[in-house]
């Protein structure tokens, strides 16, 4: 079942325009992709909805990135409702942006493998800490702790489940880059930038990432420390336009061509996208008044 679209009233609105603060009202939005996000991460292979031709483990990667969309998304509200946390919600951000491209791109790629691809890419890094392993046990002549069984038992059971032996693993091209995926989906370099590039000031702490959100500088020319940050009203804006596309390019991917209610989704989609570029239209319009 979707969930039910945000009903703004014009006096909650016209609050917004007194203080200039509109971000309560794009958490609305914010709130409601989250929610459309668990509808269809929850959306069964087994729907009439849903073509048949897709497996099992590449349905269950592309609800995943889904169901991760959604839990940030949650974890993101519960940071930001009072507007605060931002250099933690842009941390978060970050990951929801490039879990949004790549659910985008498997949806659109042509590449065969492409699937292979996401899965060994992640898989890599399991065969590394299952070779450790079973070098520490060689040392030890055979002699297995508790805890390396239990890595070995997980590895295993990872790569089962994935239906890649170590040599298809290893030998399994490695995926594009994310600015390569953002071009196949038409998007130009700024995209690039402003997701990945600039997000990465706040997952690594860069010097950027510290003046922005850790560090102020006093009248004297000292800096000192900043005792807190707050969530940015553009993080609300871009993060629901990268996930309605990525919703969008699902829809478009699973399911079955004959079904109307495919267009009355997409239609959903399009209908939110303008809607919060309405809203936002007005945001920019305030930057620009210069009674501001």
């Amino acid at each position: 079942m979707l969930p039910d679209v945000p009903e703004i009233t014009e006096e909650e609105m016209q609050h917004c325009r007194e203080t200039g603060d509109f971000r309560p009202v794009f958490l609305e939005w914010y709130k409601f992709v989250g929610g459309l996000c668990v509808t269809f991460a929850n959306l069964r292979q087994d729907s009439p909805a849903v073509r048949k031709d897709i497996s099992n483990r590449n349905y269950g990667t592309l609800i995943g990135l889904i169901n991760r969309c959604y839990r940030l998304i949650l974890a993101n509200v519960a940071l930001s409702h009072k507007g605060a946390f931002g250099e933690s919600t842009s941390i978060i951000d970050r990951c929801i942006f490039e879990s949004s491209v790549i659910l985008s791109w498997l949806c659109n790629s042509e590449i065969e493998d492409k699937f292979e691809r996401y899965i060994a890419s992640g898989l890599k890094t399991e065969l590394e800490l299952k070779s450790e392993v079973q070098k520490k046990i060689a040392t030890r002549n055979g002699v297995i702790l508790k805890i390396e069984e239990r890595v070995l038992r997980d590895v295993g059971e990872c790569l089962s489940e994935a239906g890649l032996d170590d040599d298809q693993i290893n030998n399994t091209k490695g995926l594009p880059d994310l600015a390569a995926m953002l071009t196949l989906l038409d998007h130009q370099r700024l995209s690039y930038t402003t997701g990945q590039r600039i997000g990465s000031h706040h997952v690594h702490g860069t010097w950027v990432g510290l003046r922005n959100h850790y560090l102020e500088l006093e009248e004297s020319g000292r800096y000192r420390t900043k005792p807190h940050s707050q969530t940015h009203i553009n993080q609300y804006v871009y993060i629901t336009y990268i996930v309605l596309e990525s919703l969008s390019n699902f829809v478009n991917f699973v399911f079955l061509s004959h079904e109307e209610d495919t267009n009355v989704i997409l239609k959903l989609f399009e209908d939110t996208t303008e809607e919060i570029t309405k809203l936002n239209s007005e945001i920019i319009g305030t930057d620009f008044d210069e009674t501001h």
